[in-house]
């Protein structure tokens, strides 16, 4: 049974329809890519997903509940945790205190200690940090707290809009690595991602977006292997 289940959601801003009938399964401890060409809906989908914009009609089910219309901090208080494009991170605040917002949930509280721990394992740039003001961080700094502040809330589901936007590769693929960590660690993950290659490397399974539409979704390894894929996302 799908852990997140998205059935023919439409949506958009005013009278501006984004998406027209979107839907996608995640499967639990999977991580799963939406790729798609700028404008066609990816970051619309996830805010849908989330409540922070309404869905004007379809369905989302979280772990066999339907939360379609639930508030964004009841989502998060059940386990479905959003890490938005552009971090929105409190950057007059300390990397520390950044944190400590993430674990606001209150099934969050209860394991703070054990998931700071966490956090600055995987990112141990971040404890060396941790009383740094975030907007004095590094871009590449920035998307680790951006993510280890959404990994505080203790997430079942995690979705990640544009993981290595702006960053150096160097920097993007150490996120990568961490994302397979995560996977491992058995949170099931959604991930938008600009660089559709990398995203079908790492990812278990893919659905690709067009005109807020899903065109295509299968196992990565055979999206990618898609002549219209290979043709218009990879450049082949």
């Amino acid at each position: 049974m799908a852990l997140l289940e998205v059935q023919d959601l439409i949506s958009g801003y005013g009278e501006l329809q984004i998406l027209w009938g979107a839907s996608l399964n995640l499967e639990p401890g999977q991580l799963t890519t939406l790729v798609g060409s700028n404008g066609v809906g990816k970051t619309t989908l996830l805010r849908a997903i989330m409540g922070q914009i309404k869905p004007w009609d379809g369905r989302v089910r979280f772990d066999g509940a339907d939360v379609t219309r639930l508030p964004p901090y009841v989502k998060v208080e059940r386990g479905l945790v959003l890490v938005p494009e552009g971090r929105q991170l409190f950057t007059q605040m300390t990397v520390l205190e950044n944190l400590e917002m993430g674990a606001a949930p209150h099934r969050a509280r209860r394991h703070m200690a054990r998931n700071l721990e966490m956090v600055f394992t995987l990112f141990p740039r971040l404890q060396e940090r941790r009383h740094q003001k975030a907007g004095t961080l590094s871009g590449g700094e920035q998307q680790m707290l951006a993510i280890a502040r959404g990994l505080m809330s203790a997430p079942r589901v995690l979705m990640i809009d544009e993981l290595s936007l702006g960053l150096a590769p160097v920097l993007a693929l150490e996120l990568f690595h961490t994302l397979l960590k995560l996977r491992k660690a058995g949170i099931t993950l959604l991930l938008v991602e600009q660089n559709v290659r990398m995203a079908l490397k790492v990812s278990d399974y893919a659905y690709v977006l067009s005109e807020g539409r899903v065109e295509l979704h299968g196992p990565s390894a055979h999206i990618e292997a898609n002549p219209t894929v290979q043709r218009t996302y990879l450049g082949i």
